[in-house]
């Protein structure tokens, strides 16, 4: 038997963020980034439209690339001064991640991120408010999953919260959001969600609805991602986009990642390398390491016209060289004398990442120092 959790309401498709005009509540804390929400007026439509539903609203902005726990503790305290009963977090995953980790803290303002980091610490939620996720970029999918990544800058890495309690309640994709995104966000995003589709297609857990929504997403970002790169004005293909990353986040909530974002999860804590770009430097490799163990690869090389893992592997090359995106961690300007003295403890976090647990092929510290080198270097493995 197979248990499969999304949001208890998902509204996707041009103009789904006037479904927020039916939300129950009193107030809401909006939490969001830098502030593109608020010059390309997404904030002011959000506000207006829980106006007309009687419900009072106030911000808290600047949730960083990759938030930290310092960012999560500041917000919490100014959730529990507001005392709302909505949580909504508007934006990329960094916030849409951060607002869920606020939560947890406005709920349980104890809390601690070395226990939160365990899969399924979080105890139950909604004593105090409901979560929105509204999405204004497309890869991460977090506006449908149970997972929210923090990083302790201190540490220079970054610890993934699992847990079904922290899936949101409403989410809402809708494209014209993301319609004012700049062409190296939309690439790194597209290749975020393209990740989380291929990740979650092959991970040991997998099951066949999964894959459907899995599969289709890989698809659909192959299709669609050169159109939003050469043409961010092509809202057909702009709702495409955020309906694939949304497909793939609901996938791999289920059933969770592998190595890629083990191995992300550090160079981005570490290197502050934006996740999309990690994640597609690090997948061709990826996926030669683990056809060892898989061969459903072989299926993903169909939906583009291949037949084999290498040849699947080699047509998420030409996709991120196609889009601009860096073909090795030392394009992206990673100094070499840096990278060799982070490589092992690196190395070893990754190891520990709830989301190797969940990887086709299981691997040992070599194995992934290996393709860490390998990524840095821009080679290929054949291991």
């Amino acid at each position: 038997m197979a248990k499969f959790i999304v949001p208890k309401e998902m509204f996707h498709g041009l103009g789904s963020l006037e479904n927020l005009k039916e939300l129950k509540g009193k107030k809401a804390v909006i939490v969001m980034g830098g502030g593109s929400a608020k010059r390309n007026g997404t904030l002011d439509k959000v506000r207006d439209y829980l106006k007309e539903a009687n419900i009072e609203s106030v911000v808290f902005d600047g949730v960083e690339a990759d938030p930290s726990i310092e960012t999560v503790i500041k917000g919490a305290k100014f959730i529990t001064q507001e005392q709302p009963d909505i949580i909504i977090g508007l934006g990329g995953g960094s916030s849409m991640d951060a607002a869920k980790a606020m939560w947890i803290y406005y709920e349980y303002p104890d809390s601690n991120l070395e226990e939160l980091k365990e899969l399924f610490a979080v105890k139950k939620l909604r004593n105090k408010a409901y979560f929105v996720a509204i999405a204004t970029t497309s890869g991460t999918g977090s506006e449908n999953t149970a997972l929210s990544v923090i990083t302790d800058r201190a540490k220079g890495t970054k610890y993934p919260i699992v847990s079904f309690e922290i899936l949101p309640d409403v989410s809402i994709t809708d494209g014209n959001l993301t319609a004012s995104m700049p062409k190296q966000l939309t690439a790194n995003t597209g290749l975020d969600a393209l990740s989380h589709g291929v990740e979650a297609y092959v991970s040991n857990v997998a099951e066949d609805y999964s894959d459907t929504l899995a599969k289709g997403s890989v698809e659909m970002v192959f299709k669609n991602l050169p159109t939003v790169v050469s043409d961010g004005d092509n809202l057909k293909a702009r709702q495409a986009m955020h309906d694939a990353s949304a497909m793939a986040g609901v996938a791999f909530s289920n059933v969770w990642l592998g190595i890629v974002h083990s191995m992300s999860h550090q160079v981005g804590g570490m290197f502050g390398i934006p996740h999309g770009c990690n994640n597609a430097i690090l997948m061709p490799n990826v996926i030669r390491f683990n056809s060892e163990a898989t061969d459903k690869y072989e299926d993903l090389a169909v939906l583009v016209g291949k037949s084999t893992s290498e040849e699947f592997a080699q047509e998420v090359s030409r996709l991120r060289s196609q889009v601009g995106v860096a073909a090795s961690f030392k394009e992206c300007g990673i100094d070499e004398k840096a990278w060799n003295e982070k490589i092992d403890i690196m190395t070893e976090n990754a190891m520990k990442d709830p989301c190797t647990i969940f990887n086709p092929r299981k691997p040992e510290f070599e194995e992934i120092k290996a393709i860490f080198q390998a990524c840095y270097d821009g080679t290929v493995i054949d291991f």
